[in-house]
């Protein structure tokens, strides 16, 4: 069924080009990422076949690629076919479900604790939900102040990455903020957990990060590419996997998968940098097993050091149980 016909079938069209952040989810997660759709209902449309990824009908368990083409004919209601109708109409503009956790507000800085599927900001390719989005929606103010789809934004998560997120509501913090950012003057602490166990237990990653040479989707280290570096620690061993506290000096795209997949330990979960797809869905992940856990700041009006954390998401840590129960059954 073509697009035309699909729509005068009484199905709405939508179609995008995986983005990058999706690359190696299953389909029906990324359905459920790019529209706010639930899994239940994005593998509801699978079955009906009313899903095409590069033109053929995939199994929900498929893998996506970032830049494959994915088509949803979605029932519209009303329609021959409402019996797997699928409206976002009580989520927002952008099909948003997803809920961020606002931590901490006051007049110049807001601190979200920011869900997995949720963009730091509107970019090409990227259609799901977004914090500015999700801000906008709630009501909350940001500074008016950087490209007009970033406004407020000083640093960024992956789509894939949960945890503490700082926005600016106020002029005066978005310059103190991304000062602080560009001077390495704030305190970053990530949870990860990576296959096997990395030796030394304890170390530092100082390899330059820039576009993977063959996959624009991706990052690599990169001869010439801009000085980056991961400080890490052990923190609990498995029989499988470490868990990891991670300190970032630097702040590349995809630091910290990108320095754990260069030292053979990627991220549990995160297929596009070499994790086992077999291993993640025996844990039951369908993103990398990756925590903004901590965050500090110079408040940018009270110039007192602030601290802000998050726990674990329900995902994440049912993983984690499970790795202790084959470890210590």
């Amino acid at each position: 069924m073509n697009a035309e016909s699909a729509s005068n079938a009484g199905f709405e069209v939508r179609e995008w080009d995986v983005p990058e952040g999706l690359d190696g989810d299953r389909v029906d997660s990324a359905i459920a990422r790019l529209t706010g759709l639930s899994r239940s209902k994005a593998t509801a449309l699978i079955e009906a076949a009313c899903v095409w990824l590069d033109e053929q009908v995939p199994a929900k368990s498929a893998r996506v690629v970032a830049g494959a083409r994915l088509r949803l004919h979605i029932p519209n209601a009303g329609s021959a076919h409402e019996s797997v109708h699928t409206s976002t109409s009580d989520a927002g503009s952008d099909g948003c479900e997803v809920n961020a956790t606002v931590l901490f507000e006051d007049d110049d800085i807001i601190v979200l604790d920011k869900p997995v599927g949720m963009a730091a900001h509107a970019s090409p390719g990227w259609v799901g939900p977004t914090v500015t989005s999700w801000l906008t929606r709630h009501g909350y103010s940001r500074a008016q102040v950087g490209a007009a789809e970033r406004e407020g934004i000083v640093h960024r998560l992956d789509v894939g990455t949960s945890g503490v997120m700082i926005v600016a509501r106020s002029a005066v913090a978005y310059s103190e903020l991304k000062s602080q950012f560009k001077e390495r003057t704030v305190e970053k602490i990530y949870h990860t957990v990576v296959q096997g166990h990395p030796d030394p237990a304890s170390g530092t990653i100082d390899a330059p990060i820039d576009r993977h040479p063959t996959a624009d989707y991706r990052f690599a280290v990169v001869s010439g590419g801009k000085p980056s570096i991961t400080h890490y620690d052990t923190l609990e061993m498995f029989r499988y996997a470490t868990l990891l506290g991670i300190h970032l000096e630097t702040g590349r795209t995809h630091q910290i998968r990108v320095h754990m997949s260069a030292i053979r330990h990627p991220c549990v979960g995160d297929t596009a940098y070499g994790a086992d797809p077999a291993l993640a869905a025996r844990l039951g992940l369908s993103r990398q097993w990756l925590h903004a856990v901590r965050l500090e700041v110079t408040h940018p009006r009270t110039k007192q050091r602030v601290e802000f954390a998050s726990a674990y998401p329900e995902d994440l840590q049912h993983a984690l149980d499970l790795l202790r129960d084959w470890t210590n059954g």
